[in-house]
């Protein structure tokens, strides 16, 4: 891989990894409090909380979603663009 290439992943892979990362705290919170509300019954504020909380979850899934869509589009051209090269030389 040339170092343009490696230079246009960088950047992607430094987005993509954060929303991961949250995703996965959220999915963590949520087995906590689905733990915890098993344990203790369920508050009438807690539907509430729990459904705030997949709806995140659901928002972040969209957007890693994008992001690796995005990701794979870059794959794409920098696979096209390394395939051109030699011909141009």
């Amino acid at each position: 891989m040339n170092k343009q290439a490696l230079a246009m992943l960088i950047p992607i892979m430094a987005l993509a990894i954060p929303v991961a990362a949250i995703i996965m705290g959220s999915l963590v919170k949520i087995a906590k409090f689905k733990a915890e509300g098993q344990r203790a019954g369920l508050s009438p504020d807690a539907d509430a909380r729990m459904a705030a909380l997949e709806d995140d979850v659901h928002a972040l899934r969209r957007e890693l979603s994008e992001t690796q869509e995005r990701l794979d589009f870059t794959e794409r051209l920098l696979a096209q663009r390394s395939e051109e090269q030699p011909r141009l030389k």
